[in-house]
């Protein structure tokens, strides 16, 4: 069983329209609405992967239910999210069918009391008992502290389970000092952290900083990991035009799976890298499109050494 918290969760509404343009009316020809927030799109990857999930976080209000009761109908995902007042948050992807392009409106999440958050430390625990791997994924809500994954970090390490982090700003920063087994930033992300815009430079700068494995998406150019093994960077075999919505949680499912199945660190990039491709030729985040999925594995391109990093 894989664990993934997504303390903040959504409702993702997708919106397709013809053209995208500014202070226009438009008519939507399609509406998707998925459970949300980066560690359900990972759960549903896993599911799809066939691996057993259990995702937790915060849920509220209306919008949760909807969250809660769509989650009820995913095969090999267990529902332990935990409730609180405020109401659940919505995300609203907009795709331009003319160019592909996706406009993001993210809603802030609910504010989450300081006996919610106790609430959720203590079932988060309990939950560590039963798993071989967490993910932590996505921003927080309003209510809690920057350092929130820092502590969920040090109770995961203090259970014997590897733990994962995927988030940004200062929480990241917070959490890399509590030394994550695997760190998934973004060239963004990774450049605010190090202040180094040179990914090999800034993966080697942020194990420094605590993290045992960095695994940096570079976009188009796949994923570059410096692991206590060696380093590595694993491209696709072409670029791939689509919805990135959701790409990158692909890739934590492909590197979460990798951990689980031990497979060696070439075997899980290609994994996730021909995940994240797959992903974004897939309507919607949390899902792939498996015929291209299959294709595209034995064509990812991994380069690198396993001498030390």
């Amino acid at each position: 069983m894989i664990l993934t918290v997504t303390l903040n969760t959504a409702l993702d509404i997708t919106y397709r329209v013809r053209e995208l343009r500014p202070h226009s009316t438009h008519r939507v020809s399609e509406v998707i609405e998925r459970p949300g927030g980066k560690g359900l799109n990972v759960a549903r990857v896993l599911a799809a992967l066939g691996h057993e999930v259990t995702v937790t976080g915060f849920t509220g209000g209306a919008t949760g239910r909807v969250v809660q009761d769509q989650l009820t109908g995913t095969p090999g995902v267990w529902d332990a999210l935990v409730p609180v007042a405020d109401a659940t948050r919505r995300t609203i992807a907009i795709v331009d069918e003319r160019t592909g392009d996706t406009t993001q409106l993210n809603e802030p999440g609910p504010t989450v009391t300081s006996a919610e958050w106790t609430a959720f430390q203590e079932a988060y625990e309990g939950l560590l008992g039963g798993v071989s791997a967490v993910a932590l994924c996505g921003s927080l809500p309003p209510g809690l502290p920057v350092g929130a994954y820092a502590g969920l970090i040090r109770t995961a390490r203090a259970a014997g389970v590897p733990v994962l982090l995927d988030t940004s700003g200062e929480p990241l920063r917070r959490g890399v000092a509590a030394r994550p087994d695997i760190l998934k930033p973004n060239t963004d992300e990774l450049a605010e952290l190090t202040g180094s815009q040179d990914p090999l430079r800034a993966t080697q700068d942020a194990r420094r900083r605590g993290a045992r494995t960095v695994v940096a998406s570079l976009g188009a150019k796949g994923l570059l990991a410096a692991t206590p093994e060696g380093t590595w960077h694993a491209t696709p075999p072409a670029r791939i035009h689509g919805n990135p919505t959701g790409a990158g949680d692909s890739a934590v499912a492909g590197l979460l799976s990798g951990l689980v199945e031990h497979l060696p660190w070439p075997d899980r990039l290609a994994r996730a890298v021909a995940l994240s491709a797959a992903t974004v030729l897939a309507p919607v985040a949390g899902e792939f499109d498996r015929a291209a999925y299959e294709e595209l594995l034995g064509r990812v391109a991994v380069t690198g050494d396993a001498t030390a990093a």
